[in-house]
C-alpha cells in the first residue's frame, strides 16, 4: 500500500513523534530488512535510528518527519552493512544511467508473488540505490515523486535503479535455491529445549532460575530490562496470559523459539524469541511479542522433535 503524502510535518512534541513512529515502524523496519537482509537484524537497527531521531528531536527542526526518519534508517541500515564486512561490489559506485529509462518506466513492478518469492539475502546483490528503489516503489509503494524526496535523487535516476534493480532481482530469484536446513548443536538444543518445557508448564521460578545475573532483555517496541531482577519481573505478564505455546524451531536459520496462539489450532507462529547463552545461563532474551510486522516474509522452521 502507497504511504501518506509526504506533506511538511512539524516536528512536534515527544508524544506527536512516538505517535508518527508507532504508525510508521512497520515501513521503516520492512524497509530495512530488504536493505541489510535480515528481519532480526533490522528490528536492531530501527530501534537504534528511532533512539538516534529522539535524541535530536530537541535541536532538530525539521520540514518533513516522515523523510527524516526513513534516512536515518537508511543511514543505520548501511553502517550495519559495512560494520559486517559485507561484500566489496555492495560499495561500488552505481553505474551510468540507463538512458532508454530516462523518459517512461521501462518495465512492470514486481509483482506479490514476485516478492514474496525473493529472499531477503537476494536484495543484498543489488546496489544501494537500486535497493532502495525497489523497496520504497514495488514493496512499500509509494510514488516516483515522494521516493525522490526520500532519497533526495532526480525521477530519472529513481527510473533508471528501479530498472537495473527489477531486472537484477528477477534474474537472481530464478537461481536461488534452498538453504538446507539448520541443525541445532545438542547442547543448544537442550538448553533451548529446557526452557521452553518450563516456560509452557508455567514454572517461571524454574525459568527465572535459568537466568544470568546480568541479564538483558529487550521487549521490542515495549522495554529494555537489565539484571535479574528486572527482567525477572517480565515473565508476571506472561503469566497472566494464556495466549501462548512455544515450540523449538529457526528463524533465518538461527536457534529460535517460535511462539503460538494457543486458541487458533494449526496456525502459523504470531512470533518468535532468541536467547543468547553465557555459561549455560540466560543472558539475552529478545522478545518479537510486540512486533508482529518482523512476520513477513520471514524464514522459519519448527524443529522436529
Amino acid at each position: 500500500m502507497p504511504g501518506p503524502p509526504l506533506v511538511s510535518e512539524p516536528l512536534g512534541t515527544p508524544a506527536a513523534f512516538e505517535a508518527l513512529v508507532q504508525e510508521i515502524r512497520p515501513e521503516l523496519h520492512q524497509y530495512c530488512a530488504r536493505m541489510i537482509g535480515s528481519i532480526i537484524d533490522a528490528e536492531d537497527v530501527v530501534q537504534e535510528a528511532l533512539a538516534k531521531a529522539y535524541t535530536a528531536l530537541p535541536t532538530t527542526a525539521v520540514a518533513n518527519l516522515r523523510g527524516w526518519l526513513f534516512r536515518i534508517v537508511h543511514n543505520k541500515a548501511i553502517d550495519h552493512l559495512r560494520r559486517a564486512h559485507r561484500q566489496q561490489n555492495h560499495w561500488q559506485p552505481m553505474e551510468q544511467l540507463d538512458e532508454d529509462a530516462l523518459f517512461v518506466e521501462p518495465d512492470s513492478p514486481l509483482e506479490e508473488q514476485e516478492l514474496v518469492a525473493v529472499a531477503l539475502a537476494v536484495f543484498l546483490q543489488l546496489a544501494p540505490k537500486q535497493r532502495s528503489c525497489v523497496i520504497l516503489k514495488d514493496v512499500l509503494g509509494y510514488s516516483l515523486a515522494e521516493i525522490s524526496e526520500l532519497l533526495d535523487a532526480t525521477v530519472p535516476d529513481i527510473k533508471s535503479n528501479l530498472h537495473r534493480g527489477r531486472t537484477r532481482l528477477r534474474e537472481l530469484s530464478s537461481a536461488v535455491t534452498d538453504d538446507a536446513p539448520t541443525v541445532l548443536g545438542q547442547q543448544e538444543r537442550a538448553l533451548l529445549t529446557q526452557y521452553i518445557d518450563r516456560f509452557n508448564a508455567r514454572d517461571f521460578d524454574a525459568v527465572r532460575a535459568m537466568l544470568a545475573q546480568e541479564v538483558r532483555l529487550d521487549l521490542f517496541n515495549r522495554t529494555t530490562r537489565r539484571g535479574l531482577a528486572e527482567v525477572g519481573e517480565y515473565f508476571h505478564r506472561y503469566a497472566q496470559q494464556d495466549d501462548w505455546q512455544l515450540a523449538l524451531g529457526t528463524v533465518e536459520q538461527r536457534p529460535a523459539i517460535l511462539v503460538y496462539d494457543s486458541h487458533k489450532a494449526a496456525s502459523p507462529p504470531v512470533y518468535f524469541m532468541l536467547l543468547a547463552w553465557k555459561n549455560a545461563q540466560v543472558n539475552y532474551i529478545r522478545d518479537y511479542r510486540y512486533t508482529p510486522y518482523v512476520m513477513r516474509n520471514i524464514q522459519l522452521e519448527e524443529e522436529k522433535q
